[in-house]
C-alpha cells in the first residue's frame, strides 16, 4: 500500500465563544480555508483548546438553537456538558464521553457546562464536530447517541505504544459503538512517549490528526505540536503517527458524500430552496419545543 502524507500542518487559529462556555479554534471549514468540501464528510471542527473557567452558579454555554440536515458530535477531553434537546433526549458526557446528536430533518439543543464542573470550575477541552448527512438521511428522524468511554473499542498497541479507543468505524478489527450514516473512522490514540501506530483509509477518504496532548512525527518526518492540526493528501492509504511525548490523537478520516451542499448557519442541506423550507419550518415551530 501506498504512504498517505501529510499535506499542511496548522496551527490553532484565533478563538472565538459560542455562546459563553466554549472557546474555540474553527480548524474546518475556516482555517483549511477550502469550503466545506475539502473535508467533508467532516463540514466543521471546533476545538476548544484546554482553557480554565472559573467557578460560577450559573453554568455556561449555548443556549437553544436549530439543527437540520446533519450530526453534532461532542468529545469531551476535560469539563463535562449536560445536553438538551427537543426530541426528549438529555444527558451529561464527562471526561472521554461522546455525545453524537443526528439532527435529521431537524431539532431544537442546548448544552451547558455541567453544573458540578460549573461549581467547581476547571479545566475544559473538547472537540465539536459536525458530520454531514447524505440527501437521502437529510430529513430523517433525530436521534441521539451518549456514548460514554467504557463503551468504547479500546485496542491494545504493540511495544507498550498505548491504545487507541474506536469511537466510529474500525481499528484492526475492532469497532466502534457509534452508529454511522456513512463511513467514517473516529479515533482517539493515546500514546506513550516513543509509542507508534500505524492506521490505513482508503485513498479518497478525507483524512485529518488533531493533537489534543503532546507532540507527534507522522511518518517519522513531520512534527505536528500540541492543538496542531494534520491535513492529509489524498495521495495513499497508510501512515505512522509516533509520540514524542505522551500524546493524544483524534484521528479522523470519513468516505466524501458526493452531493451538493447549501449551507446557512445552523442548517446544511443539498439546495438554495431546500435551506429556505428549513428556515420556514424553523419559524413556524416544526423544530418542537425546548425551554430556555
Amino acid at each position: 500500500m501506498k504512504t498517505r502524507n501529510i499535506e499542511r500542518i496548522l496551527t490553532p487559529p484565533r478563538p472565538h465563544m459560542v455562546g459563553d462556555g466554549f472557546r474555540v479554534h474553527q480548524y474546518i471549514p475556516s482555517a483549511i480555508n477550502e469550503g466545506f468540501e475539502r473535508m467533508n464528510p467532516f463540514i466543521m471542527m471546533d476545538y476548544n483548546s484546554k482553557f480554565y473557567f472559573p467557578p460560577t452558579e450559573q453554568p455556561r454555554g449555548v443556549g437553544v438553537h436549530p439543527h437540520r440536515g446533519f450530526e453534532t458530535v461532542t468529545i469531551a477531553y476535560k469539563g463535562s456538558v449536560a445536553h438538551h434537546d427537543s426530541a426528549g433526549n438529555s444527558g451529561v458526557i464527562a471526561e472521554g464521553d461522546v455525545q453524537w446528536m443526528t439532527a435529521a430533518s431537524g431539532i431544537l439543543h442546548k448544552e451547558y457546562h455541567e453544573e458540578n464542573f460549573s461549581r467547581a470550575g476547571g479545566y475544559f477541552q473538547m472537540v465539536q464536530l459536525w458530520i454531514n448527512l447524505p440527501a437521502k438521511d437529510k430529513m430523517s428522524a433525530p436521534k441521539y447517541q451518549g456514548i460514554t468511554n467504557a463503551e468504547m473499542k479500546k485496542v491494545a498497541l504493540p511495544n507498550n505504544s498505548g491504545t487507541v479507543e474506536v469511537i466510529a468505524g474500525t481499528y484492526n478489527g475492532e469497532k466502534g459503538p457509534a452508529h454511522t450514516f456513512t463511513p467514517v473512522h473516529m479515533l482517539n490514540a493515546k500514546l506513550n512517549k516513543g509509542g507508534k501506530a500505524n492506521f490505513s483509509f482508503p485513498e479518497h477518504y478525507n483524512t485529518v490528526v488533531l493533537v489534543v496532548e503532546g507532540t507527534i512525527k507522522v511518518n517519522n518526518t513531520e512534527q505536528i505540536n500540541t492543538d496542531g492540526l494534520g491535513l492529509f493528501k489524498n495521495d495513499g492509504e497508510e501512515f505512522t503517527i509516533e509520540a514524542t511525548e505522551a500524546a493524544v490523537v483524534l484521528v479522523l478520516s470519513g468516505e466524501p458524500i458526493d452531493e451538493p451542499i447549501a449551507a446557512q448557519g445552523p442548517f446544511v442541506m443539498n439546495t438554495r430552496s431546500e435551506l429556505v423550507q428549513a428556515i420556514s419550518d424553523f419559524n413556524m415551530g416544526k423544530f418542537g419545543y425546548l425551554e430556555e
